[in-house]
Protein backbone atom coordinates (compact mmCIF):
# COMPACT_ATOMS: atom_id res chain seq x y z
CA UNK A 1 0.00 0.00 0.00
CA UNK A 2 2.73 2.27 -0.02
CA UNK A 3 5.06 3.52 -2.72
CA UNK A 4 9.07 2.83 -2.94
CA UNK A 5 11.09 2.91 0.23
CA UNK A 6 13.79 4.66 -1.09
CA UNK A 7 13.80 6.30 -4.72
CA UNK A 8 17.43 7.81 -5.72
CA UNK A 9 17.37 9.87 -8.85
CA UNK A 10 20.68 9.78 -11.47
CA UNK A 11 23.09 12.52 -10.49
CA UNK A 12 21.22 13.40 -6.86
CA UNK A 13 21.78 10.76 -4.63
CA UNK A 14 21.03 13.55 -1.67
CA UNK A 15 17.32 13.16 -2.73
CA UNK A 16 15.17 12.62 0.54
CA UNK A 17 12.89 9.61 0.21
CA UNK A 18 9.73 10.03 0.10
CA UNK A 19 6.11 7.82 1.29
CA UNK A 20 3.08 7.22 -1.02
CA UNK A 21 1.54 10.78 -1.01
CA UNK A 22 4.34 12.56 0.06
CA UNK A 23 6.04 15.72 -1.27
CA UNK A 24 8.29 13.52 -3.61
CA UNK A 25 5.86 11.26 -5.53
CA UNK A 26 4.45 14.96 -7.01
CA UNK A 27 7.71 14.92 -9.18
CA UNK A 28 9.05 11.38 -9.17
CA UNK A 29 5.48 9.63 -9.64
CA UNK A 30 5.13 10.53 -13.75
CA UNK A 31 8.72 9.55 -15.10
CA UNK A 32 7.68 5.47 -13.24
CA UNK A 33 4.02 5.67 -14.78
CA UNK A 34 5.15 6.44 -18.26
CA UNK A 35 7.90 3.45 -17.73
CA UNK A 36 5.48 1.09 -16.60
CA UNK A 37 3.25 2.31 -19.59
CA UNK A 38 6.02 1.61 -22.18
CA UNK A 39 7.39 -1.93 -20.81
CA UNK A 40 3.16 -3.10 -20.10
CA UNK A 41 2.85 -2.42 -24.62
CA UNK A 42 5.91 -4.16 -25.09
CA UNK A 43 5.10 -7.10 -23.43
CA UNK A 44 1.57 -7.22 -25.26
CA UNK A 45 3.55 -6.88 -28.84
CA UNK A 46 5.84 -9.81 -27.65
CA UNK A 47 2.90 -11.63 -27.04
CA UNK A 48 0.88 -11.25 -30.20
CA UNK A 49 4.31 -11.83 -32.07
CA UNK A 50 4.77 -15.32 -30.49
CA UNK A 51 0.97 -16.54 -31.22
CA UNK A 52 1.89 -14.96 -34.54
CA UNK A 53 4.44 -17.75 -35.20
CA UNK A 54 3.17 -20.33 -33.43
CA UNK A 55 0.14 -20.46 -35.99
CA UNK A 56 2.07 -19.91 -38.83
CA UNK A 57 4.18 -22.84 -37.45
CA UNK A 58 0.88 -25.01 -36.85
CA UNK A 59 -0.40 -23.77 -40.65
CA UNK A 60 2.63 -24.77 -42.67
CA UNK A 61 2.74 -28.32 -40.84
CA UNK A 62 -0.56 -29.18 -41.55
CA UNK A 63 -0.31 -27.81 -45.38
CA UNK A 64 3.08 -29.94 -45.50
CA UNK A 65 1.20 -33.26 -44.53
CA UNK A 66 -1.89 -33.01 -46.32
CA UNK A 67 0.36 -32.40 -49.19
CA UNK A 68 0.56 -34.55 -52.08
CA UNK A 69 4.48 -35.52 -52.61
CA UNK A 70 4.27 -35.36 -56.27
CA UNK A 71 2.76 -31.81 -56.39
CA UNK A 72 5.68 -30.86 -54.58
CA UNK A 73 7.05 -30.34 -58.06
CA UNK A 74 11.13 -29.44 -58.03
CA UNK A 75 12.40 -26.18 -59.75
CA UNK A 76 13.48 -28.83 -62.79
CA UNK A 77 15.68 -27.66 -65.91
CA UNK A 78 14.96 -29.42 -69.18
CA UNK A 79 17.95 -27.83 -71.09
CA UNK A 80 17.07 -24.67 -73.06
CA UNK A 81 13.02 -26.12 -73.10
CA UNK A 82 12.24 -24.46 -70.16
CA UNK A 83 11.31 -25.41 -66.33
CA UNK A 84 8.88 -27.97 -64.45
CA UNK A 85 5.84 -26.34 -62.75
CA UNK A 86 2.59 -27.83 -61.01
CA UNK A 87 -0.85 -26.99 -62.97
CA UNK A 88 -4.23 -28.02 -61.09
CA UNK A 89 -6.16 -29.13 -63.72
CA UNK A 90 -10.30 -28.97 -63.43
CA UNK A 91 -10.69 -32.76 -62.72
CA UNK A 92 -12.96 -34.35 -59.98
CA UNK A 93 -10.03 -36.36 -58.29
CA UNK A 94 -7.20 -33.96 -59.17
CA UNK A 95 -4.98 -36.56 -60.76
CA UNK A 96 -2.85 -34.58 -63.24
CA UNK A 97 -1.10 -32.20 -63.76
CA UNK A 98 0.72 -30.71 -67.08
CA UNK A 99 4.55 -30.37 -67.88
CA UNK A 100 4.80 -26.90 -69.99
CA UNK A 101 7.37 -25.55 -72.22
CA UNK A 102 6.64 -28.41 -75.17
CA UNK A 103 6.80 -31.15 -72.96
CA UNK A 104 2.78 -32.18 -72.96
CA UNK A 105 0.42 -33.68 -70.10
CA UNK A 106 1.95 -35.97 -67.41
CA UNK A 107 0.26 -38.00 -65.25
CA UNK A 108 1.37 -37.91 -61.68
CA UNK A 109 2.96 -41.36 -61.65
CA UNK A 110 4.87 -39.79 -64.22
CA UNK A 111 6.00 -36.54 -63.02
CA UNK A 112 6.73 -38.16 -59.68
CA UNK A 113 9.09 -40.61 -61.44
CA UNK A 114 10.71 -37.45 -63.20
CA UNK A 115 11.24 -35.55 -59.82
CA UNK A 116 12.91 -38.72 -58.54
CA UNK A 117 15.25 -39.32 -61.52
CA UNK A 118 16.59 -35.14 -61.32
CA UNK A 119 15.75 -33.92 -57.82
CA UNK A 120 17.77 -31.12 -57.38
CA UNK A 121 19.18 -29.67 -53.74
CA UNK A 122 15.80 -28.07 -53.24
CA UNK A 123 12.11 -28.14 -54.16
CA UNK A 124 9.28 -25.37 -54.65
CA UNK A 125 5.98 -25.85 -54.59
CA UNK A 126 3.48 -24.21 -56.87
CA UNK A 127 -0.01 -24.38 -57.14
CA UNK A 128 -0.12 -21.72 -60.19
CA UNK A 129 -0.49 -21.99 -63.61
CA UNK A 130 2.84 -20.91 -65.14
CA UNK A 131 4.46 -20.77 -68.95
CA UNK A 132 8.18 -20.23 -69.51
CA UNK A 133 8.56 -18.65 -72.93
CA UNK A 134 11.47 -19.56 -75.38
CA UNK A 135 10.53 -23.06 -76.62
CA UNK A 136 11.78 -21.94 -80.33
CA UNK A 137 9.22 -20.17 -81.95
CA UNK A 138 10.20 -16.50 -81.54
CA UNK A 139 13.42 -14.78 -82.89
CA UNK A 140 14.67 -11.32 -82.24
CA UNK A 141 15.83 -8.89 -79.39
CA UNK A 142 13.89 -5.83 -80.34
CA UNK A 143 12.26 -7.25 -83.30
CA UNK A 144 10.55 -9.86 -82.38
CA UNK A 145 8.80 -12.53 -84.71
CA UNK A 146 6.78 -15.47 -83.92
CA UNK A 147 5.68 -18.00 -86.23
CA UNK A 148 2.74 -20.61 -86.01
CA UNK A 149 0.65 -23.09 -87.32
CA UNK A 150 1.42 -26.83 -89.36
CA UNK A 151 1.69 -27.55 -92.95
CA UNK A 152 -2.12 -29.53 -92.57
CA UNK A 153 -3.55 -27.17 -90.20
CA UNK A 154 -6.12 -24.36 -90.34
CA UNK A 155 -3.07 -21.62 -91.62
CA UNK A 156 0.06 -20.48 -90.80
CA UNK A 157 1.34 -16.82 -89.90
CA UNK A 158 3.24 -14.88 -87.46
CA UNK A 159 3.27 -12.27 -84.97
CA UNK A 160 5.81 -9.17 -85.81
CA UNK A 161 6.48 -7.25 -82.69
CA UNK A 162 8.71 -4.35 -82.37
CA UNK A 163 8.17 -2.97 -85.98
CA UNK A 164 8.56 1.45 -85.36
CA UNK A 165 5.47 3.14 -86.17
CA UNK A 166 4.13 5.19 -88.96
CA UNK A 167 6.44 2.73 -91.35
CA UNK A 168 4.17 2.79 -94.64
CA UNK A 169 3.27 -1.14 -95.24
CA UNK A 170 0.74 -2.74 -97.21
CA UNK A 171 -0.04 -6.48 -98.00
CA UNK A 172 0.44 -6.24 -101.38
CA UNK A 173 4.10 -5.98 -100.49
CA UNK A 174 4.52 -8.98 -98.58
CA UNK A 175 2.71 -10.40 -101.16
CA UNK A 176 5.67 -10.10 -103.73
CA UNK A 177 8.35 -12.08 -101.19
CA UNK A 178 5.35 -14.65 -100.21
CA UNK A 179 4.45 -15.32 -104.22
CA UNK A 180 8.62 -15.52 -104.41
CA UNK A 181 8.07 -18.85 -102.07
CA UNK A 182 5.13 -19.81 -102.91
CA UNK A 183 5.04 -23.38 -103.64
CA UNK A 184 4.01 -24.64 -107.62
CA UNK A 185 6.03 -21.90 -109.11
CA UNK A 186 7.81 -24.35 -111.45
CA UNK A 187 8.60 -28.15 -112.49
CA UNK A 188 11.32 -28.25 -110.14
CA UNK A 189 9.58 -27.12 -107.16
CA UNK A 190 6.65 -29.08 -105.02
CA UNK A 191 3.25 -29.57 -107.35
CA UNK A 192 0.98 -28.76 -104.46
CA UNK A 193 -0.73 -25.51 -105.31
CA UNK A 194 -1.23 -22.69 -102.97
CA UNK A 195 -1.86 -18.99 -103.63
CA UNK A 196 -0.76 -18.17 -99.84
CA UNK A 197 -2.32 -15.17 -99.80
CA UNK A 198 -1.84 -12.94 -96.70
CA UNK A 199 -3.83 -10.77 -94.58
CA UNK A 200 -2.94 -8.36 -91.94
CA UNK A 201 -5.18 -8.84 -89.12
CA UNK A 202 -3.56 -6.17 -86.47
CA UNK A 203 -0.81 -3.58 -86.19
CA UNK A 204 -1.48 -1.72 -89.50
CA UNK A 205 -3.99 0.97 -89.79
CA UNK A 206 -4.45 3.94 -93.32
CA UNK A 207 -1.25 1.79 -94.65
CA UNK A 208 1.06 2.67 -91.36
CA UNK A 209 2.54 0.51 -88.85
CA UNK A 210 0.62 1.40 -85.12
CA UNK A 211 3.86 0.33 -83.33
CA UNK A 212 2.23 -2.67 -82.21
CA UNK A 213 1.78 -6.27 -83.12
CA UNK A 214 1.00 -7.38 -86.25
CA UNK A 215 -0.47 -9.97 -87.11
CA UNK A 216 -0.27 -12.11 -90.77
CA UNK A 217 -2.43 -14.85 -91.57
CA UNK A 218 -2.07 -16.82 -94.90
CA UNK A 219 -4.65 -20.15 -94.78
CA UNK A 220 -3.86 -23.50 -96.24
CA UNK A 221 -6.28 -24.91 -99.08
CA UNK A 222 -4.62 -27.71 -100.75
CA UNK A 223 -3.97 -30.03 -98.19
CA UNK A 224 -3.98 -34.10 -99.04
CA UNK A 225 -3.78 -35.44 -95.61
CA UNK A 226 -4.22 -39.63 -97.60
CA UNK A 227 -0.63 -38.93 -98.65
CA UNK A 228 1.18 -39.62 -95.32
CA UNK A 229 -0.56 -42.85 -93.85
CA UNK A 230 2.05 -44.79 -94.56
CA UNK A 231 4.55 -42.11 -92.37
CA UNK A 232 1.80 -42.21 -89.57
CA UNK A 233 3.39 -45.36 -88.79
CA UNK A 234 6.82 -45.40 -90.57
CA UNK A 235 9.42 -42.70 -89.63
CA UNK A 236 10.93 -41.10 -92.92
CA UNK A 237 14.75 -41.50 -92.70
CA UNK A 238 16.85 -38.67 -92.00
CA UNK A 239 13.18 -36.02 -91.73
CA UNK A 240 11.72 -35.02 -88.02
CA UNK A 241 9.35 -37.26 -87.81
CA UNK A 242 10.99 -39.64 -85.51
CA UNK A 243 12.85 -36.82 -83.27
CA UNK A 244 9.83 -35.37 -82.63
CA UNK A 245 7.79 -38.40 -81.64
CA UNK A 246 11.53 -38.33 -79.15
CA UNK A 247 10.56 -34.92 -77.80
CA UNK A 248 7.11 -34.35 -77.86
CA UNK A 249 5.63 -38.03 -77.68
CA UNK A 250 3.10 -36.94 -80.18
CA UNK A 251 3.34 -35.54 -83.87
CA UNK A 252 2.08 -33.68 -87.33
CA UNK A 253 1.72 -36.64 -89.18
CA UNK A 254 0.07 -34.71 -92.01
CA UNK A 255 2.67 -32.66 -94.11
CA UNK A 256 4.87 -32.28 -91.31
CA UNK A 257 3.62 -30.36 -89.03
CA UNK A 258 5.77 -27.68 -87.65
CA UNK A 259 9.03 -29.47 -89.30
CA UNK A 260 7.36 -28.69 -92.64
CA UNK A 261 8.64 -25.28 -95.04
CA UNK A 262 5.47 -24.31 -94.42
CA UNK A 263 6.66 -22.64 -91.23
CA UNK A 264 8.69 -19.85 -93.74
CA UNK A 265 5.89 -18.03 -94.60
CA UNK A 266 5.54 -16.62 -91.44
CA UNK A 267 9.54 -15.86 -91.50
CA UNK A 268 8.81 -14.48 -95.14
CA UNK A 269 6.44 -12.38 -94.50
CA UNK A 270 8.04 -10.89 -91.57
CA UNK A 271 11.41 -9.92 -93.72
CA UNK A 272 9.70 -7.97 -96.02
CA UNK A 273 8.96 -5.82 -93.17
CA UNK A 274 12.31 -5.72 -91.89
CA UNK A 275 13.65 -5.03 -95.58
CA UNK A 276 11.39 -2.28 -95.95
CA UNK A 277 12.95 -0.76 -92.42
CA UNK A 278 16.43 -1.34 -93.77
CA UNK A 279 16.34 -0.12 -97.34
CA UNK A 280 14.35 3.17 -95.43
CA UNK A 281 16.58 3.92 -92.44
CA UNK A 282 19.92 2.62 -93.61
CA UNK A 283 19.46 2.20 -97.30
CA UNK A 284 20.66 -1.57 -96.64
CA UNK A 285 19.83 -4.29 -99.47
CA UNK A 286 19.70 -8.14 -98.96
CA UNK A 287 19.64 -10.75 -102.09
CA UNK A 288 20.36 -14.23 -102.51
CA UNK A 289 20.98 -16.56 -105.19
CA UNK A 290 21.85 -19.83 -106.35
CA UNK A 291 25.23 -20.40 -106.19
CA UNK A 292 25.04 -24.44 -106.32
CA UNK A 293 22.78 -27.38 -107.31
CA UNK A 294 24.50 -30.63 -106.63
CA UNK A 295 27.48 -30.65 -108.88
CA UNK A 296 26.92 -27.70 -110.59
CA UNK A 297 28.66 -24.74 -108.96
CA UNK A 298 29.05 -20.85 -110.09
CA UNK A 299 32.44 -20.18 -110.80
CA UNK A 300 33.65 -18.55 -108.15
CA UNK A 301 34.21 -14.61 -108.73
CA UNK A 302 31.47 -14.61 -111.60
CA UNK A 303 29.19 -12.58 -109.85
CA UNK A 304 29.94 -9.00 -109.36
CA UNK A 305 28.53 -8.59 -105.63
CA UNK A 306 28.31 -4.55 -106.20
CA UNK A 307 26.35 -4.78 -109.37
CA UNK A 308 23.97 -7.93 -108.62
CA UNK A 309 20.18 -7.04 -109.08
CA UNK A 310 16.46 -8.64 -108.12
CA UNK A 311 15.97 -8.74 -112.06
CA UNK A 312 19.15 -10.67 -112.46
CA UNK A 313 17.81 -13.71 -109.43
CA UNK A 314 14.65 -13.69 -111.23
CA UNK A 315 15.21 -14.27 -114.81
CA UNK A 316 15.44 -17.72 -114.67
CA UNK A 317 13.00 -20.85 -112.13
CA UNK A 318 16.34 -21.94 -110.28
CA UNK A 319 17.25 -18.13 -109.12
CA UNK A 320 21.03 -18.33 -110.66
CA UNK A 321 21.89 -15.12 -111.97
CA UNK A 322 24.52 -16.50 -114.66
CA UNK A 323 21.71 -17.78 -117.48
CA UNK A 324 24.18 -20.92 -118.54
CA UNK A 325 24.65 -22.45 -115.42
CA UNK A 326 21.02 -21.72 -114.26
CA UNK A 327 20.57 -24.05 -117.29
CA UNK A 328 22.91 -26.62 -116.28
CA UNK A 329 21.24 -26.85 -112.64
CA UNK A 330 18.13 -27.49 -114.05
CA UNK A 331 19.26 -30.13 -115.64
CA UNK A 332 20.39 -31.99 -112.67
CA UNK A 333 16.91 -31.28 -111.16
CA UNK A 334 15.32 -32.83 -113.33
CA UNK A 335 17.47 -36.00 -113.56
CA UNK A 336 16.49 -36.91 -110.10
CA UNK A 337 13.13 -35.54 -109.84
CA UNK A 338 12.47 -38.04 -112.58
CA UNK A 339 13.45 -40.85 -110.58
CA UNK A 340 12.01 -40.13 -107.05
CA UNK A 341 14.90 -38.51 -105.82
CA UNK A 342 16.56 -35.06 -104.71
CA UNK A 343 19.60 -33.03 -104.04
CA UNK A 344 21.22 -30.54 -102.69
CA UNK A 345 22.86 -27.20 -102.87
CA UNK A 346 24.17 -23.76 -101.54
CA UNK A 347 22.60 -20.70 -101.54
CA UNK A 348 24.88 -17.75 -101.53
CA UNK A 349 23.50 -14.66 -100.07
CA UNK A 350 24.73 -10.63 -100.05
CA UNK A 351 23.68 -7.65 -97.78
CA UNK A 352 24.88 -4.60 -98.97
CA UNK A 353 25.15 -0.76 -97.42
CA UNK A 354 25.09 -2.66 -94.15
CA UNK A 355 25.70 0.64 -91.04
CA UNK A 356 29.05 0.12 -89.51
CA UNK A 357 29.55 -0.85 -86.02
CA UNK A 358 26.15 -3.90 -86.01
CA UNK A 359 26.76 -6.47 -83.55
CA UNK A 360 28.06 -6.88 -80.17
CA UNK A 361 31.41 -8.90 -79.05
CA UNK A 362 31.83 -11.83 -77.84
CA UNK A 363 28.22 -14.02 -77.54
CA UNK A 364 26.23 -12.03 -79.87
CA UNK A 365 28.72 -11.60 -82.92
CA UNK A 366 27.10 -10.43 -85.67
CA UNK A 367 28.28 -13.66 -87.40
CA UNK A 368 26.91 -15.66 -85.34
CA UNK A 369 23.98 -14.26 -84.62
CA UNK A 370 23.46 -14.80 -88.98
CA UNK A 371 24.35 -18.16 -88.20
CA UNK A 372 21.82 -18.93 -85.67
CA UNK A 373 19.16 -17.44 -87.77
CA UNK A 374 20.38 -19.54 -91.36
CA UNK A 375 20.71 -22.36 -89.46
CA UNK A 376 17.39 -22.54 -88.13
CA UNK A 377 15.76 -22.77 -91.72
CA UNK A 378 14.64 -26.48 -92.93
CA UNK A 379 17.11 -28.42 -94.48
CA UNK A 380 20.58 -26.10 -93.34
CA UNK A 381 23.53 -27.86 -92.71
CA UNK A 382 26.47 -25.59 -93.27
CA UNK A 383 27.18 -21.82 -92.90
CA UNK A 384 29.91 -19.85 -93.91
CA UNK A 385 30.80 -16.13 -93.80
CA UNK A 386 33.70 -14.79 -96.04
CA UNK A 387 36.43 -17.05 -96.77
CA UNK A 388 34.61 -19.48 -94.77
CA UNK A 389 36.24 -22.81 -94.68
CA UNK A 390 38.64 -22.19 -97.66
CA UNK A 391 40.55 -19.40 -95.22
CA UNK A 392 42.03 -22.42 -93.61
CA UNK A 393 44.11 -22.86 -96.15
CA UNK A 394 45.39 -19.44 -96.52
CA UNK A 395 48.00 -17.50 -94.35
CA UNK A 396 47.51 -14.84 -92.61
CA UNK A 397 49.41 -12.87 -94.97
CA UNK A 398 47.26 -13.65 -97.65
CA UNK A 399 43.79 -13.79 -95.47
CA UNK A 400 44.46 -10.78 -93.84
CA UNK A 401 42.42 -7.66 -95.72
CA UNK A 402 44.38 -4.22 -95.88
CA UNK A 403 42.63 -1.06 -94.90
CA UNK A 404 43.16 2.49 -97.02
CA UNK A 405 41.42 5.27 -97.29
CA UNK A 406 38.84 5.78 -100.41
CA UNK A 407 38.38 9.11 -102.26
CA UNK A 408 35.78 10.01 -100.05
CA UNK A 409 37.96 9.66 -96.92
CA UNK A 410 36.30 6.70 -95.23
CA UNK A 411 38.12 3.56 -94.57
CA UNK A 412 37.81 0.75 -96.33
CA UNK A 413 39.86 -2.64 -96.95
CA UNK A 414 41.15 -3.34 -100.42
CA UNK A 415 39.80 -6.90 -100.16
CA UNK A 416 36.81 -8.72 -98.42
CA UNK A 417 38.03 -12.23 -97.17
CA UNK A 418 36.28 -11.31 -93.63
CA UNK A 419 32.66 -11.04 -95.52
CA UNK A 420 31.95 -7.63 -94.18
CA UNK A 421 32.37 -8.69 -90.36
CA UNK A 422 35.40 -8.37 -88.40
CA UNK A 423 35.25 -8.67 -84.79
CA UNK A 424 31.96 -9.65 -84.83
CA UNK A 425 31.04 -6.29 -85.80
CA UNK A 426 30.06 -5.59 -89.50
CA UNK A 427 32.94 -2.60 -90.76
CA UNK A 428 30.71 -1.54 -93.99
CA UNK A 429 32.02 -3.75 -96.50
CA UNK A 430 29.54 -6.03 -97.97
CA UNK A 431 28.30 -9.31 -95.81
CA UNK A 432 28.90 -12.22 -97.84
CA UNK A 433 27.44 -15.48 -96.47
CA UNK A 434 26.67 -19.24 -98.22
CA UNK A 435 24.29 -21.88 -96.49
CA UNK A 436 24.05 -25.13 -97.54
CA UNK A 437 20.67 -27.43 -98.12
CA UNK A 438 20.57 -31.08 -98.17
CA UNK A 439 18.61 -32.78 -100.66
CA UNK A 440 14.91 -33.11 -99.68
CA UNK A 441 14.47 -35.51 -97.38
CA UNK A 442 11.00 -36.90 -98.86
CA UNK A 443 11.50 -38.88 -101.56
CA UNK A 444 9.26 -41.65 -103.58
CA UNK A 445 12.18 -44.57 -103.36
CA UNK A 446 12.27 -47.34 -101.35
CA UNK A 447 14.25 -46.88 -97.93
CA UNK A 448 14.94 -48.65 -94.94
CA UNK A 449 13.32 -47.65 -91.59
CA UNK A 450 11.45 -48.37 -88.30
CA UNK A 451 7.84 -47.71 -87.17
CA UNK A 452 6.72 -46.01 -84.18
CA UNK A 453 5.77 -50.03 -82.68
CA UNK A 454 10.02 -50.29 -83.43
CA UNK A 455 9.53 -52.70 -85.80
CA UNK A 456 11.87 -52.92 -89.03
CA UNK A 457 10.21 -52.16 -91.87
CA UNK A 458 10.13 -50.11 -95.69
CA UNK A 459 8.76 -47.04 -97.09
CA UNK A 460 8.02 -45.26 -100.25
CA UNK A 461 7.06 -42.25 -99.41
CA UNK A 462 4.54 -40.30 -101.24
CA UNK A 463 3.51 -36.67 -101.02
CA UNK A 464 4.38 -33.57 -102.75
CA UNK A 465 7.69 -32.44 -102.62
CA UNK A 466 10.51 -30.36 -103.58
CA UNK A 467 13.49 -32.30 -105.72
CA UNK A 468 15.42 -29.66 -104.58
CA UNK A 469 14.86 -26.90 -101.80
CA UNK A 470 17.49 -24.06 -102.99
CA UNK A 471 15.29 -22.53 -105.37
CA UNK A 472 12.72 -21.77 -103.05
CA UNK A 473 15.03 -21.12 -99.85
CA UNK A 474 16.32 -18.05 -101.82
CA UNK A 475 13.56 -15.48 -100.29
CA UNK A 476 13.47 -17.83 -97.06
CA UNK A 477 17.51 -16.83 -96.70
CA UNK A 478 16.67 -12.92 -97.39
CA UNK A 479 14.12 -12.97 -94.96
CA UNK A 480 16.46 -14.33 -91.93
CA UNK A 481 19.14 -11.82 -93.12
CA UNK A 482 17.30 -9.24 -93.13
CA UNK A 483 15.22 -10.20 -89.82
CA UNK A 484 19.39 -9.95 -88.04
CA UNK A 485 20.24 -6.75 -89.67
CA UNK A 486 17.09 -4.71 -88.70
CA UNK A 487 16.95 -6.39 -84.90
CA UNK A 488 20.84 -4.82 -84.76
CA UNK A 489 20.07 -2.03 -85.85
CA UNK A 490 17.59 -1.43 -83.08
CA UNK A 491 19.89 -2.34 -81.49
CA UNK A 492 22.49 -0.42 -82.42
CA UNK A 493 20.83 2.51 -81.89
CA UNK A 494 19.38 2.13 -78.16
CA UNK A 495 22.91 1.46 -77.26
CA UNK A 496 25.04 3.58 -78.97
CA UNK A 497 23.29 6.26 -80.97
CA UNK A 498 21.64 8.01 -77.62
CA UNK A 499 24.55 10.22 -76.83
CA UNK A 500 26.20 12.19 -78.95
CA UNK A 501 28.84 9.74 -81.18
CA UNK A 502 32.45 11.18 -81.81
CA UNK A 503 32.22 12.35 -85.31
CA UNK A 504 35.73 10.96 -86.12
CA UNK A 505 35.58 7.31 -85.18
CA UNK A 506 31.44 7.36 -85.27
CA UNK A 507 31.03 9.63 -88.43
CA UNK A 508 28.68 8.88 -91.07
CA UNK A 509 30.45 6.19 -92.51
CA UNK A 510 31.19 4.63 -89.22
CA UNK A 511 27.98 4.19 -87.62
CA UNK A 512 24.76 3.50 -88.63
CA UNK A 513 23.31 6.31 -91.10
CA UNK A 514 20.72 8.65 -89.45
CA UNK A 515 17.27 7.15 -90.03
CA UNK A 516 14.71 8.66 -92.90
CA UNK A 517 11.53 10.27 -91.98
CA UNK A 518 8.65 8.39 -93.29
Amino acid sequence: TSCLRRIGSLGNRARPACEFGGRGCSKCMPHYIFILSKLSHFVDLLLVFSVSVYVCVLLILCHSRSTDPSMMMSSLAFGQAGRLYSLSLPSPDREQVALVDGIGLRTRTQLRRLTILHRPHFQIQTTKFEVRAGVGNTFGNLFRVTTFGESHGGGVGCIIDGCPPRLPLTEAEMQIELDRRKPGQSRITTPRKESDTCTILSGVADGLTLGTPIAVFVPNTDQRGGDYREMAAAYRPSHADATYDFKYGVRAVQGGGRSSARETIGRVAAGAVAKKVLKLIASTEVLAFVSRVHGVELPEGSIDHDKLTMEQIESNIVRCPDPVVAERMIEAIDAVRVKGDSVGGVVTCIARGVPRGLGSPVFDKLEAELAKALMSLPATKGFEVGSGFAGTLMTGSQHNDEFYMDESGNIRTRTNRSGGIQGGISNGETIVMNIAFKPTSTITTIQKTVTRERQETELRARGRHDPCVVPRAVPMVEAMVALVLVDQLLQQYAQCQLLPVDSVLQGSDTAAAEPTHV
